[in-house]
């Protein structure tokens, strides 16, 4: 009985003994365990930490480069609006060059025209010598028109940047020193086509109307006709464009112009049109002689400047 006791005795304090060495092994792995995961966190902190600061760097340099980018962008437009305003100034300069390259070349073509023809006038007239043409009035002659081309080349330029009223000044003064020949002709057509684009298209009317009584056989006169028709079909007065588009096809020097063709159909079409719609009563208050334009070019060319 003692012995069976003292086994007894001697088994619970073995396992009283395990029992504890088991608890202490338990919590030295939550120990373990506990420093194991806490380590974990810290260095995944850090890792966060040194990525976030990574993260703050880059985007910080992104900013700088996106700044970079969009004041290079800024600079690159100031240099196309640079370039821009270089290339007009240029193309303005090459074409002023070229004018007073033609002015120089045409005033010596006509310095020789005319010293040509002073050399083939020499023939005695009622058995006296002809009186020498002066050079000095031919230079003056040359140089007059060589001065209106310049003028005339300077006002076209006002015109294509959209100065009108500033480019009728000049093809006016053109017309005003010329006042025949081709120059003078082309002058009223700009100047008609100045006061369209200014919206003054009665004064338009009378420098056209004035241009084709003037220059009959002109080069400008089809054109001329062709657009006061179209003035006056704008206008609703279809009396006046058929007048217009008639003399077209009245006209020869309009008979081989691309504007003979279209008077030709434009005018077929309204007769076709009348025909449809029957006969109506005329109105004397709109036929051609209560509508006509004045037809003196002078006035029409002094009076019609655009407004400003």
């Amino acid at each position: 009985m003692k012995i069976y006791t003292v086994c007894l005795v001697t088994a619970l304090l073995a396992l009283t003994g395990c029992s504890k060495i088991t608890m202490l092994r338990t919590e030295e792995m939550k120990a373990v365990g506990t420093d194991v995961q806490t380590g974990v966190q810290q260095g995944l902190d850090s890792a966060v930490l040194k990525l976030s600061v990574q993260n703050d760097s880059l985007r910080a340099a992104m900013d700088s480069l996106k700044a970079q980018l969009d004041a290079s962008a800024l600079v690159q437009k100031r240099m196309m609006a640079e370039i821009t305003m270089l290339s007009r100034r240029m193309g303005d300069e090459s074409e002023r060059n070229d004018s007073r390259q033609e002015e120089i070349i045409y005033r010596l073509d006509m310095l020789l025209g005319k010293s040509d023809k002073i050399l083939a006038k020499k023939v005695v007239v009622s058995g006296a010598p002809a009186a020498p043409i002066s050079m000095d009035s031919l230079e003056r002659e040359a140089e007059k028109l060589v001065e209106a081309e310049a003028m005339f080349n300077t006002a076209r330029s006002d015109y294509h940047r959209g100065e009108y009223k500033l480019a009728y000044a000049g093809f006016k003064q053109v017309y005003e020193q010329m006042k025949t020949g081709e120059l003078g002709e082309n002058s009223l057509y700009w100047m008609a086509l100045c006061l369209i684009d200014a919206n003054q298209v009665e004064k338009a009317k009378k420098v056209f109307t004035s241009l084709a009584d003037a220059f009959p056989e002109g080069q400008k006169v089809c054109t001329t006709m062709f657009k006061l028709a179209a003035i006056y079909s704008a206008e609703g007065n279809i009396d006046m464009q058929k007048q217009y588009l008639q003399k077209i096809l009245n006209s020869k020097t309009c008979s081989t112009s691309g504007e003979f063709e279209q008077a030709a159909e434009i005018l077929q079409e309204i007769l076709e049109q009348e025909t449809q719609a029957g006969p109506k009563t005329a109105d004397p208050s709109s036929g051609p002689e209560a509508s006509a334009p004045a037809t003196d070019a002078q006035p029409a060319a002094e009076n019609a400047a655009p407004a400003q």
